[in-house]
């Protein structure tokens, strides 16, 4: 990955328990994360009106929750 790419979409490694689930909702996350970033800064710089980011972030967040639910992140498991 290049320098310019690594500062345009900076992403973490995994440091907690280890399962493929969390590995993946992890990546959501930091995507969830950097998106909303991205928006808020275009919200900020007049590029984008505050009613149309809150319904993008809206948006991320019900996906990001979606995925927790399909990947049963914090579901107790017997």
């Amino acid at each position: 990955m290049s320098k310019m790419s690594e500062f345009l979409n900076p992403y973490h490694r995994f440091y907690g328990e280890f399962t493929p689930e969390n590995l993946m909702f992890d990546a959501n996350l930091q995507e969830f994360a950097h998106r909303v970033g991205i928006i808020s800064a275009l919200e900020k710089g007049g590029k984008m009106s505050p009613k149309e980011s809150f319904e993008q972030i809206e948006s991320l967040w019900q996906k990001l929750k979606l995925s927790k639910h399909q990947l049963g992140i914090g579901n107790s498991r017997s």
